[in-house]
């Protein structure tokens, strides 16, 4: 600036500089702002996913280990439930705090005149008071006298990490839990260790402007559902078992339904998933060999026949679980028989149902008629002949499919008759890695993974080349990644830590083997990191 007396021109130039500081002072204010939302949406983002981990695959399989081997699961399971209920509280009360703060800085998600998303910027001055919080954590605004409100927030941390220290505690299998609530589930510094000499509260929430709290209290939630998510994984970490893959068992039959009279033909009878181990034993077929029973079937006379037995499996613990089969099968007459015989059979070569708009293999026959001179006709479906009673069937829309088999029995006589069939859509891809779409690794591991795209159990060839993927890791926005290797996302994986998950969405892939039809939504992947 100039000494001495200004002219007029002189201060109105100061005055602009003036302004133009401010300005570049308030954007760049607006900018560290909108970083700050940014990450603190994705934190939110982050403990959804985190709860819905918990919840579909942990607390699922911690309960059915407590309900099949109750002696060794039961009381973890209780202990988890407890631990839930108070992290449930916790979480919840850290909900209501934002709400309220946000509601006492004016603070709107969406314009109450439009229903529009509001931007940052439209928020600045929301996301910029301090006031809110400063009345909401001390009393009259002394930053030495929190409030009773800032006391109930903090008795509640101190349930939680009371109660797992307490529970826990002497579990050597679970002292890295004890350890992180220890460290992360606290409402303030232990003896020494304050950052600047002021109080936990201080740092966090005096004179901090609303994006601030909003992020420490969502940090706070994030922390509680990871101690959660740590709790079940170490609960489960030393007694899983092969068996923890079967929450449920069937009995496997496997042999034909229709035979010829005096041909050899045999059942094979297993339990699945399938094992060898002898602790499965098998009634009702003539012998066991590599967990496999082997019966010899009646073909003695034409006509319904049926077999069955019991699968027994003995547990870890002793206990014999006993699963029954029962399998029908039908003797038909031989080939000279057959002449004699009269009727119209039609059967899906793969399956039960018809595929929109895939060539669907279907064979048609009459019983000791010439197959070649059969005829069949689809409305509202594509019929393809292959040459001897057997056609591809591509359906369009609608649900049901009627297809009219026509030709002439042995007698001469012409005859036809309609079949029905149910048109379904081809199944959605699932992203996996590793045959898994959700599985457990170290952080170390993340970046040598390749995501793949399959239809699990669908009998038709079709494959997939999955081009690009986005994937966000904890603390970190999502990234858009080309190719199928997570190695071009590496860095993003350099400071995971067990607990933190690794969401892979967005999948984008070629098909081969679906013709014209647009890939459908697939499926995403998640790894937990142990």
């Amino acid at each position: 600036m100039a000494k001495g007396k200004q002219t007029p021109r002189q201060k109105m130039i100061n005055l602009m500089y003036l302004v133009f500081i401010a300005m570049m002072a308030l954007n760049i204010d607006v900018e560290i702002i909108r970083s700050y939302y940014d990450s603190t949406r994705a934190l939110n983002d982050t403990r959804h996913l985190t709860e819905q981990k918990n919840e579909d695959i942990f607390e699922k399989t911690l309960e059915a280990k407590a309900q099949q081997v109750p002696d060794t699961y039961a009381t973890p399971w209780e202990q988890y439930k407890t631990l839930k209920s108070k992290i449930d509280v916790l979480v919840s009360s850290a909900e209501d705090i934002k709400v309220i703060l946000k509601k006492q800085s004016d603070f709107h998600d969406k314009d109450p005149k439009t229903g529009k998303d509001m931007d940052v910027s439209e928020n600045f001055s929301a996301l910029n008071n301090n006031e809110a919080t400063t009345n909401y954590f001390f009393k009259e605004g002394d930053e030495n006298a929190p409030s009773a409100k800032a006391l109930d927030l903090k008795k509640q941390l101190d349930d939680v990490r009371s109660y797992i220290v307490a529970t826990f505690g002497g579990n050597p299998q679970l002292a890295k839990l004890v350890e992180r609530a220890n460290k992360s589930i606290i409402a303030e510094y232990p003896a020494g260790k304050s950052p600047n000499g002021k109080t936990w509260f201080q740092n966090k929430f005096y004179h901090q402007p609303l994006i601030a709290a909003i992020s420490n209290l969502e940090i706070i939630q994030n922390d509680a559902r990871n101690v959660q998510s740590d709790a079940l994984a170490l609960m489960l970490q030393e007694k899983v078992d092969a068996s923890i893959k079967f929450t449920s068992y069937e009995a496997i039959v496997s042999a034909p339904t229709d035979v010829q009279a005096g041909k050899k033909a045999e059942a094979i009878v297993m339990l699945g998933n399938y094992s060898n181990s002898s602790k499965i034993s098998i009634s009702g077929v003539s012998r066991q060999e590599n967990g496999k029973g082997y019966l010899p079937l009646n073909t003695g006379g034409i006509g319904e026949k049926k077999i069955g037995g019991v699968i027994t499996l003995t547990d870890a613990t002793g206990k014999a679980q006993q699963f029954p089969f029962t399998h029908t099968y039908n003797v038909i007459a031989g080939p000279q028989q057959v002449k004699l015989e009269q009727g119209l059979l039609l059967s899906a070569d793969k399956m039960n149902v018809m595929y929109r708009n895939l060539d669907n293999p279907v064979s048609g026959s009459i019983l000791g008629a010439d197959n070649a001179k059969l005829s069949l006709s689809a409305p509202g479906a594509t019929v393809k002949s292959k040459g001897n009673g057997k056609w591809d069937v591509r359906p369009g829309t609608g649900n049901i499919l009627k297809l009219t088999l026509s030709g002439t029995d042995p007698t001469g006589k012409n005859v036809s008759q309609v079949f029905e069939y149910r048109i379904k859509n081809v199944p959605p891809p699932q992203g996996q890695i590793r045959g898994k779409n959700s599985l457990t690794m170290p952080a170390t591991s993340v970046e040598n993974q390749q995501l793949q795209a399959v239809i699990p159990d669908f009998d038709f060839p079709v494959s997939f080349n999955v081009t690009s993927f986005m994937v966000r890791v904890p603390g970190r926005a999502s990234i858009l990644v080309q190719g199928n290797s997570l190695q071009n996302a590496a860095g993003l994986f350099k400071n995971l830590r067990p607990g933190d998950g690794v969401y892979i969405f967005e999948i984008k892939a070629q098909a081969t083997g679906l013709g014209s039809m647009i890939v459908p939504n697939i499926s995403p992947v998640l790894i937990n990191i142990q």
